[in-house]
């Protein structure tokens, strides 16, 4: 069986990582178009640096959770039949064992040279302009897709979900496109599509199942009964 997995911010906030947007529509303090778009980078580089400098740097402080470590015995047991695709920039698949994660939006612990075109892996800090390892240029900025730019590898993603025999979305609000979309593609092509949220997000009712709790009790009890076949 082919499954497709999208998890979004839910899947991380019970490791105490900070949703995209709180109730006051801020992440962490900041309104997201300050943050987060290529024009605030332009008009104001060096706040935009220290904000993912300090994403970056409070990794560590973080841990994968219950539901991290249920995809990855997942996908150890499914191979290369299943796609973990995730909205998440942070790294808590991976340290939960995940080997193979696809991420769309980016990732926190990569930089981007806008010169060379290059993605090194990054753990320090960006707001001094360090040079890239590539071309020695001070072009180095966050590895994050903003508002306004395209996800990373969007014809591998609709390559998979057509493919899909079952797409599973995790932790989602199902309000930000293209991936409140996924459902509707993975549709199209007879998957069966299973939502696991906290509470019923926007698109809850395109889905054939929708269950709601948290991440960390829902997902692994959902892995053990595709295990258990």
């Amino acid at each position: 069986m082919r499954v497709v997995v999208l998890t979004g911010a839910g899947i991380s906030a019970e490791s105490g990582v900070p949703t995209f947007r709180d109730s006051d529509g801020l992440w962490e303090g900041h309104d997201p178009m300050m943050v987060a778009t290529p024009e605030a980078f332009a008009a104001d580089p060096d706040l935009v640096q220290r904000f993912y400098d300090e994403r970056r740097a409070a990794l560590p402080r973080v841990q994968p959770n219950a539901a991290h470590r249920a995809l990855a015995r997942l996908e150890e047991a499914l191979g290369d039949d299943l796609f973990l695709v995730t909205q998440n920039v942070d790294d808590l698949h991976e340290r939960g064992g995940s080997r193979r994660v696809h991420h769309m939006h980016g990732r926190l612990r990569a930089a981007w040279c806008t010169s060379c075109d290059q993605r090194p892996e990054w753990t320090g800090s960006l707001v001094d302009r360090p040079g890239c390892p590539g071309c020695g240029s001070p072009s180095l900025r966050p590895d994050v897709v903003w508002f306004g730019e395209m996800p990373h590898g969007m014809d591998v993603i609709e390559q998979e979900l057509w493919a899909a025999e079952l797409f599973v979305s995790m932790g989602t609000s199902g309000a930000v496109y293209p991936a409140a979309g996924f459902v509707h593609w993975a549709s199209a092509n007879g998957a069966r599509t299973l939502e696991l949220n906290l509470e019923p997000s926007d698109g809850s009712a395109h889905f054939d199942q929708a269950r709601h709790g948290p991440a960390t009790e829902l997902v692994p009890a959902w892995v053990d009964e595709v295990l258990a076949g």
